[in-house]
């Protein structure tokens, strides 16, 4: 597999849910799927970093699935677009660059992260009008979508 796809595919999952993609890349990197050592990404396989963004990313994937119709989500979602663009970004780059391309490995990471929020935006909405679901449901499926992506691009890295 070219060293971009799985930085691009990473990138889609950020897109989707942005602690999940920090979470499946720390955890390759811990379970030896992916070298970072000697890497400015070094620090995803360092002390409680995959613990504390599995956290994270369990607390994201709750949160926007119970809370992303309340008022003050509208505003979290322009932090979170700018954090899944980064996330992407980061993550793509430490795939990237374990497998030699750095920067190829964070545009790609980058616009990965670009497709998957604006692929889940029309998927969620395309969903919701196609079936009449409720968007609790649809979460549950997008959810399930990054997770999923995520440990399928993580395990392809071994």
């Amino acid at each position: 597999m070219h060293a971009l796809v799985p930085a691009f595919l990473i990138g889609v999952v950020a897109g989707l849910r942005p602690m999940t993609a920090w979470a499946a890349v720390s955890w390759a990197a811990r379970l030896g799927w992916v070298r970072l050592e000697n890497t400015p990404y070094a620090f995803m396989n360092s002390g409680t970093f995959p613990e504390l963004v599995s956290v994270a990313a369990i607390s994201e994937l709750i949160a926007d699935t119970l809370w992303r119709k309340a008022p003050a989500a509208r505003a979290q979602r322009v932090l979170l677009a700018t954090l899944s663009s980064f996330a992407g970004a980061i993550c793509g780059a430490a795939l990237g660059g374990a497998r030699g391309g750095v920067t190829p490995g964070l545009l790609a990471g980058a616009l990965g992260a670009a497709a998957g929020a604006w692929g889940a935006y029309e998927l969620r909405a395309r969903m919701a009008r196609a079936t009449g679901e409720k968007d609790f449901s649809i979460a549950l499926l997008e959810n399930a979508m990054a997770v999923g992506g995520a440990f399928l691009i993580a395990a392809r890295l071994r």
